[in-house]
């Protein structure tokens, strides 16, 4: 059982993915804000961290980047889950230290295979 922690603002998001994670057998905690989340990550270390991107105060790129420089946490892999779409936000958020980035609705499957894999690649 890893531990996932989900940085995003909404309960909705939240809750399903949430679901999702818990059903496949992993411990899942949350943050509302990006300044909370870099918190958690840096007190909890989880194994595997979700960020969403637009948020208020820092966005989820900015906190990417944070964590991914930070030695301390620079070895938990971060997966971008956004409603932004554009091939130049895919570049970005990787250019910013994520591991993988995936768009808004995501099915449940997708999630799930994709945290997996980034957490079978540790």
């Amino acid at each position: 059982m890893a531990h996932i922690l989900i940085i995003d603002d909404s309960p909705t998001d939240v809750k399903i993915f949430s679901g999702a994670l818990e059903r496949a057998g992993h411990k899942v905690t949350a943050a509302e804000t990006a300044e909370a989340g870099i918190a958690a990550v840096q007190k909890s270390k989880p194994d595997l961290v979700l960020m969403d991107v637009i948020m208020p105060g820092m966005n989820g790129f900015q906190a990417t980047r944070s964590l991914t420089k930070d030695p301390q946490t620079s070895a938990i892999p971060i997966v971008i889950v956004t409603t932004k779409n554009m091939e130049t936000d895919r570049m970005w958020g990787m250019r910013q230290g994520a591991r993988d980035v995936l768009v808004k609705p995501v099915s449940e499957r997708d999630l799930v295979d994709n945290v997996n894999k980034h957490l079978a690649a540790r």
